[in-house]
């Protein structure tokens, strides 16, 4: 019975860790016009126990994406500097759009290997019944 609370457990992290990474999407997203705002970029670390690889995942610690924060002309935005322009955000919408998808997709994913080791946990002990 443990391979079945192996693969569930894996399973389970693997959907906790993409619906965090779909909740910072989201934040990019929500932020996609905010001045100043840094995209911020999610990793996934694998779950050791006592130096052993254990199938989960986790969520890496955040960062925030480094690259050049694009100068917007606008002389009369309130954040503009005296030469006219201000920092937007370093957001590409296509991006989070293509990171979000492939997070709901994994997550799918997960959630059918979580289901088939359920419906295979329930079935054995229904075998072991009769």
């Amino acid at each position: 019975m443990s391979d079945f609370r192996a693969s569930t457990a894996a399973s389970a992290s693997g959907m906790q860790a993409q619906a965090n990474r779909l909740r910072h999407v989201s934040e990019n997203i929500a932020n996609v016009d905010t001045p100043g705002y840094r995209r911020k970029i999610v990793s996934f670390d694998q779950v050791l126990d006592g130096g052993r690889a254990t199938g989960q995942v986790e969520t890496g610690p955040l960062k925030l994406d480094q690259s050049a924060l694009p100068q917007i002309y606008d002389p009369s935005h309130p954040l503009a500097s005296e030469t006219g322009y201000y920092e937007g955000s370093n957001v590409n919408l296509v991006v989070e759009i293509a990171d979000a998808r492939e997070a709901q997709r994994s997550y799918e994913a997960n959630l059918k290997m979580f289901d088939q080791a359920r419906q295979m946990k329930s079935s054995l002990l229904d075998l072991l019944r009769r």
